[in-house]
């Protein structure tokens, strides 16, 4: 029960990520508040979340409306007094986005992720250090997948978008941890369990003339141990890093890339 008497806030909580998460988070003993758009997806989910002997709450809550985060965060801290635990894995639909060349994708395309994820990160990052700041104490979690880093082509604009939330991981600790909040970014390779990889992996495939099966094969050949990073593992280490068994951790990358990326 590492984080026991946590209070821990997801946004983008129905989707896949989130919903590992969030799970991981309260089987470890956090009382999980779940935000995002689809509030019947989250109510399903806080239901599993109790009968698995969990608490969970939900709100719908836009990651992108700064007013509504706000209000969230001030009920949230009303309610349970503390707010512990922040993370954002929020998504967007991949069609249209990624498995196209630079020189044909449009602008619109290209500016929406750069715009989007850095948008809502900020938006739901500075929200809770406010408050974190405040109590001396919190961990604010985000999650990028290894292009971050690497160079893979027909990605448009998901490759910046990704690389700039690592650096706002590094901005937001070298201000924030002096006050007791650390940081931290989980990075991995796609994750197959996903929608949104099933699509993203049939995109590309489609690009480069080959099965999605095929796809997947090459980015699994990529890792070291031959295996691309799975939803319990992301999940695990999530709560690993939320909790006071990695205080010393903050202002990195936490690499679950299994090799792909070997610092």
């Amino acid at each position: 029960m590492s984080l026991e008497n946590k209070n821990a806030v997801i946004y983008g909580a129905a989707g896949a990520a989130g919903s590992a998460v969030a799970r991981a988070f309260a089987r470890d003993g956090a009382r999980v508040f779940l935000t995002g758009r689809d509030l019947g997806a989250l109510d399903a989910l806080a239901k599993d979340i109790s009968a698995a002997g969990g608490t969970a709450e939900t709100a719908r809550v836009d990651a992108l409306d700064e007013e509504a985060v706000e209000r969230h965060l001030d009920a949230v801290v009303q309610k349970a007094g503390t707010i512990d635990v922040s993370f954002n894995a929020i998504g967007i639909p991949q069609q249209g986005m990624q498995g196209i060349p630079l020189t044909e994708l449009p602008l619109e395309s290209f500016t929406r992720p750069i715009s989007t994820y850095p948008q809502a990160h900020f938006l739901t990052a500075r929200a809770a250090a406010r408050r974190m700041i405040e109590q001396r104490s919190g961990v604010i979690l985000m999650h990028t997948p290894d292009p971050a880093r690497l160079g893979i082509p027909l990605l448009g604009g998901m490759t910046p978008a990704w690389a700039a939330l690592e650096g706002l991981n590094r901005a937001f600790s070298a201000e924030w941890a002096q006050h007791g909040v650390r940081t931290v970014c989980l990075r991995t390779t796609g994750m197959p369990e996903t929608e949104t990889i099933e699509v993203v992996f049939g995109l590309h495939a489609e690009a480069h003339g080959i099965t999605q099966e095929q796809f997947e094969a090459f980015m699994t050949g990529m890792t070291h141990n031959k295996g691309l990073t799975t939803l319990a593992q992301f999940a695990d280490v999530a709560a690993f890093v939320a909790s006071d068994q990695a205080a010393a951790m903050t202002g990195t990358v936490v690499n679950l890339t299994g090799g792909a990326i070997v610092d």
